[in-house]
Order: C-alpha cells, then sequence, then structure tokens
C-alpha cells in the first residue's frame, strides 16, 4: 500500500501540486509527511539556487525591433536553450501569452522570464524582456529598458533597417545602455547580410566585427548571442547591503490576488511578510509573496538586489500600483528612483456601454484593464444619444483597437468605440473668458466643447515627425501621400544603393486612421512608419457642425482643418443618407462650418398613395386630395422634432 501510494506521491510531485488536502484525501497522512518532507527539501533547494548567484552573474537585457522581425521567436529558442521550456513543445510564441497577440501575431505587452545558465563552470541568472515593436506601445519599451543594462538590437536580415529600428536604437542609446546588434532570419533565401550591416554602419556607426547573425527559427547562432550576452553586458549596478529600494515598471491584474506588480530590486532584499512603501502613495504594504517569472510564476521566500521579479501585496487599483513608482521598506529613508515620464495620449475616443445596465460592469473592466496598460488615459464622458460613458487617450490608433479587443475577450465587455480624434488647443482672449475657461490656453479632447472662434487667438494641432524607410523605387507615391495629408518635408537620406529614410512633420489627425494603410499599399508593403511627438503648432481649424432639417446634432459634430472640411462634410453627410431610415417628411442634411454650408443631402421622404380610395370621377378630385397631402407635409416638417434611434448614431460615431 506505502508503495502504491509512495507512486502517488511521485507523480503529484512531478506535477508540482503544492495541495497539502488534496495529498492527504489521496495518500492519508503517512503520505502527506513524505511528500511535505520532498516539497521543503524541492524548495529550500530552489531557493539556496537563487541566493548563491553573486551579482556580477546576472545579466539583465531585453529584445527590441521593428514589427515581424523575430523577437518573439528569438525568445523562444533562449527559453529552450536554458531550460526554461522544453525543446519543440509545441508551442511558439511563448511569451506572447495574450490571445490578442495570438491573434494578430504581434506582441503588444512587454513579458519577462529569468532564465538559468551555465556557461565556463559558472552559474549566470539572465533576465529577459521581450517587448512590443510597434510605435503604439513605445512605451513599454522604456519602461522595460529601466530594468537593463543592455539590449538586442534584432534586425531582419531580408527586410532590412525599418523605421522603428531606429526609433528602438536611440531609445536604448539615450539610456546609454550596451548595444548588441544581431542579424536575423539569415536562412531566408533573399537575405542579405552584407547589406544590411551596411545599413547598420552607416546608420548607427556600428562596425561589421560586432553583428551577430541567427536564425532564430532554426536556432543558428543562439548559442553565440548567449555568449555575447554573458561577455558583453555589464552587471547590474546594485548593492545588496543596502536598504530595500524597487522599481515598479509593470502590473496586471489577478481576481484573487490583486494587483501583481513586476519590480526590478534595485538594493537589498525583500521577502514574505515585510512590510513596504509605495512612495508615490505613501501606503503601506505587506509582502504576501515574491518570485520569478520562469516564464511562468515561480514562488520564492525572497527577491534580492539585481533581479527582475514580481510581488503581491494587496494593491487593488491603478492609483495604488503607480508605474515607475520606488518602493522600500518601512520607516527607511532611501533616495527615489528615477520614474518614467508619463506617456501623452495621441489619439481619443468615446467609450460607451451597449446598454446603460451594463456601465457599472464595463468600468470595473476598464479599471482592471488599465492596471496592465497605464499608457490609457481615462475621464467621465456623456452623450445623449448614447448615455454615460469614457473619453480614452491612447497611444495610436492600433492601441485603441488592442484595447477594445482585450475588453471583449478578457472581460466578455460589449462596447460601443467612437470615431478617434487627437487632441487640440486653442489660446483665447478677454479676462472673463480667460476666468470661463481657467486659463488663456485650453485643450480640446471633444468637439462639443470647441470655442467660440470670436474669442480665440489661434487655434493649435498636433503634429508629429514621421520617418519613414522605402525602397527608391516608390520613393514619389511616397513624397505624395505626404504632401496629400499636409506633410512637410524635413530631411532626406540614402541608407544605401537601394533605400532611402526620409523625414516628413504631419498633422497627427491626418495620419490616425489610414496614412499607414496607404503607406503600405502604394509601396507595395516595402515602406516603413515611425513617428514620435513634435508638439503643438498653429492651425487654421474649424467645427464642422452637422445639421439635421436645420437642428443642430452635436453627437456628430468634429473639429477639422479649413481646407478638409468640405471633403469631410460631403462624406459624412453621403454616409447618413445611406444610414438614416426614411421618415414621412423630407430631411435634409447639411454640414455647416461657421453658418456657411459645405455640404447638402437630400433624404426623400416615403410617399404615401392618398389617391388609392380613389376609383373613378374628375381630375380634381385627385389634385384636391394632393394638394392636401402636400399642405400637411409642409406643417408637418415645420414642427417636426426627427427621432433618430440609437442605431444611427452607432453607425454613424463607431469606427
Amino acid at each position: 500500500m506505502f508503495s502504491v501510494s509512495k507512486r502517488i506521491i511521485s507523480v503529484i510531485i512531478k506535477n508540482r501540486s503544492r495541495d497539502k488536502i488534496l495529498l492527504q484525501v489521496c495518500c492519508g497522512v503517512q503520505c502527506e509527511n513524505y511528500c511535505s518532507s520532498e516539497t521543503i527539501r524541492n524548495d529550500a533547494k530552489k531557493k539556496r539556487e537563487y541566493e548563491v548567484i553573486p551579482v556580477e552573474n546576472i545579466r539583465n537585457f531585453s529584445i527590441v525591433a521593428h514589427v515581424d522581425h523575430g523577437k518573439s521567436t528569438l525568445a523562444d529558442r533562449l527559453l529552450e536553450m536554458t531550460g526554461a521550456i522544453e525543446k519543440n513543445g509545441g508551442t511558439s510564441q511563448v511569451l506572447d501569452r495574450l490571445q490578442v497577440e495570438r491573434d494578430r501575431g504581434i506582441t503588444v505587452k512587454a513579458q519577462t522570464a529569468s532564465l538559468n545558465y551555465t556557461a565556463n563552470n559558472r552559474e549566470y541568472l539572465l533576465n529577459l524582456i521581450d517587448t512590443p515593436g510597434h510605435v503604439d506601445f513605445s512605451s513599454e519599451v522604456s519602461h522595460s529598458l529601466a530594468a537593463c543594462q543592455g539590449v538586442i538590437l534584432l534586425v531582419d536580415a531580408n527586410q532590412g533597417v525599418q523605421a522603428q529600428t531606429v526609433a528602438n536604437f536611440y531609445i536604448a542609446f539615450s539610456k546609454e545602455l550596451v548595444i548588441i546588434p544581431v542579424l536575423n532570419k539569415i536562412d531566408l533565401k533573399n537575405a542579405d547580410p552584407e547589406e544590411v550591416s551596411c545599413q547598420l554602419r552607416t546608420l548607427f556607426d556600428i562596425s561589421e566585427k560586432n553583428i551577430l547573425k541567427v536564425s532564430a527559427k532554426f536556432g543558428t547562432g543562439v548559442e553565440d548571442l548567449l555568449q555575447a550576452i554573458i561577455n558583453r553586458l555589464p552587471p547590474p549596478p546594485v548593492n545588496r547591503d543596502a536598504p530595500f529600494r524597487a522599481l515598479l515598471f509593470d502590473s496586471w491584474y489577478d481576481r484573487y490576488r490583486g494587483a501583481v506588480i513586476l519590480v526590478y530590486v534595485t538594493d537589498g532584499t525583500v521577502k514574505v511578510g515585510d512590510e513596504i512603501v509605495a512612495a508615490y502613495s505613501g501606503k503601506n504594504y505587506e509582502i504576501k509573496s515574491t518570485g520569478l517569472l520562469r516564464p511562468h510564476e515561480e514562488p520564492t521566500d525572497k527577491l534580492m538586489a539585481g533581479q527582475v521579479g514580481y510581488l503581491t501585496c494587496n494593491m487593488r487599483s491603478t492609483k495604488e500600483a503607480h508605474i515607475g513608482d520606488t518602493l522600500h521598506h518601512r520607516n527607511q529613508s532611501v533616495s527615489m528612483l528615477p520614474g518614467f515620464k508619463p506617456p501623452n495620449p495621441m489619439v481619443f475616443a468615446g467609450v460607451y456601454p451597449m446598454d446603460q445596465s451594463q456601465h457599472i460592469a464595463l468600468r470595473s473592466a476598464i479599471e482592471k484593464l488599465m492596471l496592465n496598460d497605464s499608457a490609457v488615459t481615462v475621464t467621465t464622458d456623456s452623450s445623449p444619444a448614447l448615455g454615460q460613458g469614457w473619453r480614452l487617450g491612447f497611444l495610436g490608433l492600433l492601441h485603441l483597437e488592442v484595447f477594445n479587443q482585450r475588453l471583449e475577450q478578457e472581460y466578455d465587455a460589449q462596447t460601443i468605440f467612437t470615431a478617434p480624434s487627437v487632441t487640440y488647443k486653442a489660446r483665447i482672449f478677454g479676462e472673463k473668458n480667460v476666468k470661463q475657461y481657467g486659463g488663456s490656453e485650453i485643450t480640446i479632447t471633444n468637439p462639443a466643447h470647441f470655442p467660440d472662434p470670436c474669442i480665440v487667438t489661434e487655434f493649435l494641432e498636433p503634429m508629429v515627425m514621421g520617418t519613414i524607410i522605402t525602397p527608391d523605387t516608390y520613393l514619389g507615391p511616397v513624397l505624395s501621400l505626404c504632401m496629400e495629408r499636409r506633410g512637410t518635408q524635413q530631411s532626406s537620406i540614402n541608407i544605401d544603393n537601394r533605400h532611402v529614410m526620409t523625414q516628413f512633420l504631419l498633422p497627427l489627425n491626418e495620419i490616425i486612421v489610414d496614412f499607414h494603410d496607404h503607406l503600405k499599399s502604394i509601396s507595395s508593403g516595402y515602406a516603413s512608419f515611425d513617428y514620435e511627438e513634435y508638439g503643438f503648432v498653429p492651425s487654421k481649424l474649424v467645427k464642422l457642425n452637422i445639421l439635421l432639417n436645420g437642428i443642430v446634432v452635436e453627437e456628430l459634430s468634429m473639429v477639422v482643418h479649413a481646407s478638409k472640411a468640405s471633403a469631410v462634410g460631403r462624406r459624412i453627410c453621403l454616409k447618413l443618407k445611406d444610414i438614416i431610415p426614411r421618415q414621412l417628411v423630407e430631411i435634409a442634411i447639411q454640414g455647416v462650418v461657421g453658418g456657411k454650408i459645405v455640404a447638402r443631402e437630400t433624404l426623400k421622404a416615403y410617399r404615401k398613395d392618398v389617391t388609392a380610395k380613389l376609383y373613378g370621377g374628375d381630375v380634381t378630385r385627385r389634385m384636391k386630395l394632393l394638394n392636401r397631402q402636400a399642405e400637411g407635409k409642409k406643417k408637418m416638417k415645420l414642427v417636426a422634432n426627427i427621432k433618430l434611434p440609437r442605431e444611427t448614431f452607432i453607425d454613424v460615431l463607431k469606427r
């Protein structure tokens, strides 16, 4: 009996079951004692392994690259070669855990993995952070690099240097991190490592002898990359004898534990049961659990300086788990770690529940998701057509789409997202007006709050510095597209004999919706685009009002540039003509700017056949009925309050 029970216990231990009650039910008290002692020995062994790794054997690094250059695939090979996951385990892109990442095939959330690696008879701890590649998630890259001393700059040997490659290089360079340049996909038929190496030398002054060549798909050269990580990257500059101090650089929500926070320990040690203080909020917390991500959560009894791990301490909201906060022991005075500059939202959209009865559930879902995505800003908003909702700020259109998809997939939230818009500014004059608006410069995120042009000295719109890398064959169409979007060329550089990098100053409003799609279309998919915030510049902005039979519908208003008012007005009027249900009266749909009609469409009325009851007689009888109907419609039109169903607003306002 004991031998059978022992076999059951070994299976449970192998499956890492830590449920003491389950063991007692399966095997009895004698078996429980056996398993408890075995589990304690295994846990103690793991904890000793964590403790014996000195600081000089720790390497903290991140992988940065353009979209689809192979970051997640390279992370898979590193996990396999260090024994964190089984080779050919059947799962690819292990660190892409979100459903939205697997659906879209891109990384949208930085993920961490602590890897043990033995080289030259020494045990190393490699803390890997896999980062997103799209510009909309650049804040994730910035937060992740705060916990690193070096980066792997990954470049596709087939596509070459892309726009986001340039942006990521300068982010790492500005933080004075050691950069390991790596060419990936050298196994492809059309790969040209020599030409891409020349691009790296031209743009970043990187010597070809320092460039590693790998194939993340087959694992070629990855072993040399691991050696380069150990030899080139410095250990973290930390002090384990100093008072505890850690940087909070990420968090996520767990329904049972609340906020799980990811920290980089810069000084000292923290263990379960310690009382810590969050410097930003000043609140005290007791540590409930600590651990490392390998890549799944693996509990430990403490975290030491140099490590990247997670903590739980009963934090519950985004206001408590503040990204960039410094954590330290209670009753200890320490200096604050450099935090992060708050990301400025570039794109705004309204979000409303499908039904107002779902308002509380949607609010809870947004708060939980914001714990995992600190770049989103939220303010309350309301609409007569859609009810109570929120005005959310995002870093870009893809960021907005991913947030919406995660709300639906992770929290089963049914939402209405309005058309995206950007934030504008207006400078007003007059003491009374300044007092009314609370300052001489106001920010406009909602067209409904657009001020009267009579009190405004100038309007300002946000601009971005766009970087486009394209083959010279498509340079003409690319320049035409940028000019059409009110862009101004700033510079142009020949990267090599076939590729050109050009920079344009572009209005943000012109690129947030379909600019990237048009760019890919005219360049057959070869051009890449990246942008960074440039600031606000004076611009001639107007408010486009939509009128139905002379009545302004405020929910359909928008802010546009004066040169685009007519085109946008015609497009909106045509769309409304198609989706507004026909009424018994004729409806005039007009686009108006400052009292001037710039677009008009007419929705014809239903025609009731009032002469159907006639079976003959003089024609005057027919004309009498038709004239009476016409007079009745005129009166109805004068007093008619056109009622639009909620679905009409949804079709117009949603993206």
